[in-house]
């Protein structure tokens, strides 16, 4: 009975709801003392594929529901930094967070394939597995933590910089220390070549790369080029050797405490705004490619086609570990989903 009131007592709080009933959702009649409110964090900028989906997604729900749902966006790690995120939304103080697929990882294993080295081929095959049945599958491993999965969201496929020389060929990541954003398959995949890892939060990342504690980073050209690490690294290779993409996922039990109809607004709202974010991740990283390359900041080296055939026959020994831990069925099938669609 305690462990109820007290459960409903944070409803209440975090709802903004006057009362234990469920309510209609309709703008003209809502009361805006009992409005519901979203608190939405993530930890990358504002003017990321990220986060301008979460803006744009905040702006729809506020628009659709005359004001009685308002989604407050924090960007940035202005509430909490990585590694934070799913504590507070456990303890209701979010109430709607989207990590990198990594962070999941570290609670769920068999997410590690989002990491997996050139697995994917193109954005096609990340869709194929985010919207299929595999995709599905991972959403519905977090109500394990009383976590729902609501969407799948991208920023693209990473690249490599450093400060020491340009990075070509696999042994080229010799001797050097890379940030990765979790342990395991992101350590292994620079341990199997002689380079070390350090797991650092994403907003301590251009400071140690400035102190050189780290002497490179893996990521996308929107965060590379939102962040400004091309003023702290001198080289950059274009390797598309992993994918970074997000979860959008919310408290399961505070989800289900939501209105029918608020819900639905913000299921329907947010599976519009995913087309949208996954175009817009395409968009920007092709455009910021280009003021990189304006910069000149940067010596840009692109792996050819043939070069990143040996990174990926290169990285076999990560593989078999990963299909060791998380079962060869799984994989296997998530390989099999990958592969080009013949027209």
């Amino acid at each position: 009975m305690l462990k109820k009131c007290w459960i409903s007592l944070i409803i209440i709080l975090v709802l903004g709801v006057s009362g234990c009933d469920k309510r209609v959702i309709d703008g003209q009649q809502v009361n805006k003392k009992e409005k519901i409110i979203i608190k939405f964090s993530h930890v990358v900028e504002e003017n990321t594929p990220k986060g301008l989906a979460a803006f744009r997604f905040a702006q729809l729900i506020s628009e659709r529901s005359s004001g009685s749902i308002e989604v407050q966006v924090f960007p940035n790690s202005q509430l909490f930094k990585d590694g934070e995120e799913f504590e507070a939304l456990n303890r209701g103080d979010v109430q709607m967070i989207a990590p990198a697929t990594s962070k999941v990882s570290q609670l769920f294993p068999q997410w590690q394939i989002w990491d997996l080295p050139y697995l994917f081929t193109d954005l096609d095959s990340v869709h194929r597995i985010m919207d299929g049945p595999v995709g599905k599958e991972l959403l519905n491993q977090l109500q394990e933590k009383n976590m729902l999965g609501l969407a799948m969201w991208d920023n693209g496929f990473k690249h490599l910089t450093n400060n020491e020389h340009p990075i070509i060929k696999p042994r080229d990541l010799e001797g050097l220390r890379f940030r990765i954003m979790s342990q395991g398959i992101l350590e292994e995949q620079f341990y199997t070549f002689g380079a070390d890892a350090l797991f650092l939060p994403f907003n301590d990342v251009y400071k140690s790369l400035e102190e050189g504690r780290v002497q490179g980073q893996e990521n996308t050209i929107s965060n590379i080029y939102t962040k400004d690490f091309d003023r702290v690294q001198e080289y950059l290779t274009l390797s598309q050797h992993g994918f970074l993409g997000y979860a959008v996922i919310v408290n399961q039990e505070l989800w289900n405490q939501l209105p029918s109809q608020a819900r639905e607004l913000l299921e329907d709202t947010l599976s519009e705004v995913t087309q949208w974010e996954r175009a817009k991740a395409r968009e920007l990283n092709e455009e910021q490619l280009l003021e990189l390359q304006k910069r000149e900041k940067l010596k840009i080296y692109s792996l050819t086609t043939s070069e990143k055939s040996i990174w990926k026959d290169s990285f076999l020994p990560v593989y078999r570990k990963l299909e060791q831990e998380i079962g060869p069925e799984f994989l296997s099938n998530v390989k099999k989903q990958c592969e080009p669609i013949e027209n």
